[in-house]
């Protein structure tokens, strides 16, 4: 073989690498949007036969975990925000921008609020699109401790999910509406058709 030939067979097989990238590409697209994939190709004589399988609900559920996050992070600030209004005002707000946390009440996935009565905050994030759940949380004044004087008092938090993705929280009738979380025997629990999200 002359060094010519072995130069051409070179640059054909950088000029298939790049047509096999831009194949594999192609197919990747292809995956996403039909799920399952069977190719065979030829290289140099050799038949390569490729199957891909990637299950686009994966893809799916991946990306509404991004926007999900959106809002657990959201609403973990409010409740941070509550104990901070909490311990220089003895009382909780009623008002996202009175939190001072620089948050607005809705965003692309999300819409917040809060809610303020004399022993707890709670807080909403309400999705906005139906494959995405929404969350609640609450900030409870309790006892510092078990023997502790009335005065004696601490808060305490918890983060809830809603259990069922299939409907938007929006459309809820009153009475399908997913509980707030509540304080209940000295523990913070979530409210029904919610979970307690860990951390």
């Amino acid at each position: 073989m002359t060094q010519e030939d072995s130069q051409s067979n070179s640059t054909l097989l950088k000029g298939c690498g790049r047509s096999l990238l831009i194949l594999v590409g192609l197919i990747g697209t292809i995956v996403l949007l039909f799920q399952t994939f069977f190719l065979t190709f030829t290289i140099k004589d050799k038949q390569v036969e490729i199957f891909l399988r990637l299950p686009l609900s994966s893809f799916l559920n991946n990306a509404n975990k991004a926007k999900q996050s959106e809002g657990k992070s959201y609403i973990s600030s409010l409740n941070i925000g509550q104990q901070a209004y909490f311990s220089k005002n003895s009382a909780f707000s009623n008002s996202v921008a009175a939190l001072g946390i620089g948050r607005r009440t809705e965003i692309t996935n999300y819409k917040y609020s809060t809610r303020a009565t004399k022993t707890a905050a709670l807080n909403y994030a309400v999705a906005k699109k139906p494959e995405l759940k929404s969350y609640f949380s609450g900030v409870f004044i309790i006892p510092a401790h078990p023997n502790a004087a009335k005065d004696e008092i601490t808060t305490l938090s918890i983060l809830c999910e809603t259990e069922d993705q299939d409907r938007p929280l929006i459309t809820f009738k009153p009475a399908d509406q997913p509980a707030e979380p509540i304080y209940k025997n000295g523990e913070v629990i979530c409210g029904k058709g919610t979970t307690e999200v860990t951390k």
